[in-house]
C-alpha cells in the first residue's frame, strides 16, 4: 500500500485526543464516532490510563498512533517496542537517532506497526535549534532524518506539512508522512510555529494529518472533524 494514496480521508486524519483524563478521552471518542477511527494517545493521556485505553481502542478495531517519541539505548528501545506490539497499535513514534531507529525497527520485524521517526518538533524554529545545540536549521534537519530513517527501514516519517514535499521527494511513495500542526482556516496556532492548513497539507504529499485542539476543544467536535475532512477532500 502506498500510504501517500489512503483509501478515504478518513483513514488519514488522526485526532490527538491532548485530554486530562480518561473520562475526556472516552467521551470524545464517542461523540466522533462514525466520523474518525484513527487516534493518537500521547503523554498526557498515557500517563492517565491511556495505555490500558490505546489497547482497548486497538482490540476494537479503532487504530491508534501512540506518541512516545522513545529515545535510549538500543536494547531498552527495543523492549520497549517488542511491548508495544504486543498492544495492537497502529503506529508509534521515536525521535530519528539512526542507532534508535535501527533497534526499533529490529525488534518490530515482522508485525504491523508502523515506526515513525520524528525528525524535528513543529514547536522548534531555527532559534530554537541554535538554543538547542544544533549546527542545522529545521529544514536541514529534518531531511537528513528523512534519509537515516528510511535507510534504517522505518515505516515513516513525522515532520510540519510546510517539508511534507521535500520529505516525500526523499522517501518515496511507499512511507508514511505524518504532520502535526495542523491548523484549519482561521483557527488559533497555540505553540505551533510550522503549520499549514489540512488541504495544503495533503497537496504537500501528507499521508497523514494529526489534529487534536482544533478538534476536541471545539464546541461540536464531530462539526470540526468534518469540516477539517471537506478541507482535505478539496485538496
Amino acid at each position: 500500500m502506498h500510504f501517500a494514496e489512503a483509501d478515504t480521508m478518513r483513514d488519514r486524519l488522526i485526532v490527538g485526543l491532548d485530554l486530562p483524563t480518561l473520562k475526556d478521552a472516552e467521551r470524545a471518542v464517542r461523540e466522533l464516532e462514525g466520523s474518525i477511527s484513527f487516534y493518537k494517545i500521547g503523554y498526557q493521556l498515557a500517563f492517565a490510563g491511556g495505555l490500558d485505553f490505546a489497547r482497548e481502542l486497538a482490540s476494537g478495531g479503532t487504530k491508534v498512533f501512540l506518541d512516545m517519541k522513545l529515545l535510549d539505548i538500543d536494547n531498552t528501545v527495543a523492549k520497549g517496542v517488542e511491548n508495544i506490539v504486543k498492544m495492537g497499535v497502529s503506529m508509534l513514534t521515536l525521535h530519528a537517532y539512526p542507532k534508535a531507529m535501527k533497534a526499533a525497527v529490529a525488534a518490530a520485524k515482522g508485525s504491523d506497526l508502523c515506526l515513525l521517526g520524528v525528525t524535528v518538533l513543529t514547536s522548534m524554529d531555527e532559534q530554537d535549534m541554535i538554543d538547542a545545540g544544533y549546527e542545522y536549521d529545521p529544514h536541514t534537519l529534518v531531511l537528513r532524518r528523512s534519509e537515516q530513517a528510511l535507510h534504517a527501514g522505518m515505516g515513516g516519517i513525522v515532520c510540519s506539512a510546510e517539508e511534507a514535499e521535500a520529505v516525500r521527494r526523499i522517501v518515496g511513495p511507499d512511507m508514511a508522512v505524518v504532520t502535526p500542526g495542523i491548523r484549519p482556516s482561521g483557527s488559533d496556532h497555540g505553540d505551533q510555529k510550522r503549520v499549514v492548513s489540512p488541504a495544503q497539507a495533503i497537496r504537500n504529499g501528507s499521508s497523514h494529518l494529526v489534529v487534536g485542539r482544533p478538534i476536541v476543544s471545539a464546541p461540536d467536535r464531530r462539526a470540526a472533524a468534518e469540516a477539517i475532512l471537506a478541507e482535505m477532500q478539496s485538496a
